[in-house]
């Protein structure tokens, strides 16, 4: 595929596997700038990191709630979160859909980054409520002593020392979300506010009658690179936090 980016047409379909015999960018430029790739790129990359924002605002303080305040019905809750882990996200996207209608976010950017953050919560507090368990408590009691209040706990002492476990759901989520492709699907109806999945589904139908594989596989080459790239730079963190969250939980 990566190979088949820097082909012509006329090299694809003579040697699909071999070498291609100049290196070229035409296809990228072409699916950039004829299949509107950038804008693609730029609306995938606003989801993800509005994803992920959301994602983190609403798992940090709920993970630190259900790990150290301890209140009735706190061990339901958090079973009632790790649950809807097995749940398949596949049957509430009809309830959504009519939900984001009514909230006027269908077809929205922030709606899809809402649905995203709300089906990567669960896996979220999981992996920062495991980690949030190995941290002392005597440092938090210390703070407190000393006057602190819970929020400057949970955002001076908690919060830093979680480092890990949040460039790990970061990055879990980043891979997920600038992937994802059905609830794009479902929930973006005009083309100027498509994601990467969707450009390149499209470009996909396209290629049947315009015989554009340089430009497809030109496609997918940007769209798998920053994926490669995030996870060659975070491999051990990612694997140092799943596995600390897994051991110590």
């Amino acid at each position: 595929m990566i190979i088949g980016s820097f082909k012509n047409n006329a090299e694809i379909y003579k040697d699909p596997w071999g070498l291609p015999e100049t290196f070229s960018f035409q296809n990228f430029v072409t699916a950039w700038n004829e299949f509107n790739i950038d804008i693609s790129v730029f609306n995938s990359l606003i989801v993800t990191v509005l994803g992920i924002f959301i994602t983190l605002i609403l798992a940090i303080p709920t993970a630190y709630a259900l790990e150290r305040i301890r209140f009735k019905g706190s061990g339901a809750l958090f079973t009632l979160y790790i649950s809807a882990m097995m749940i398949p996200m596949v049957l509430g996207w009809i309830p959504l859909f009519f939900l984001l209608m009514k909230l006027n976010l269908l077809d929205s950017i922030i709606g899809l980054s809402l649905v995203y953050a709300m089906s990567q919560l669960p896996f979220s507090i999981f992996i920062l409520t495991s980690f949030m368990n190995s941290i002392p408590k005597e440092l938090e009691e210390a703070a407190a002593i000393d006057g602190m209040s819970s929020y400057g706990i949970l955002l001076k002492i908690v919060t830093p020392l979680s480092t890990t476990a949040i460039i790990t759901v970061s990055i879990m989520n980043a891979i997920q979300f600038w992937n994802e492709y059905f609830m794009a699907l479902i929930f973006l109806q005009s083309e100027q506010k498509y994601t990467l999945a969707l450009a390149i589904d499209f470009i996909s139908n396209e290629t049947q009658y315009t015989n554009a594989w340089g430009a497809l596989f030109a496609s997918l080459t940007i769209a798998i690179i920053p994926v490669i790239i995030l996870y060659a730079i975070f491999q051990r963190r990612i694997t140092k936090g799943m596995t600390e969250g897994a051991l110590k939980g």
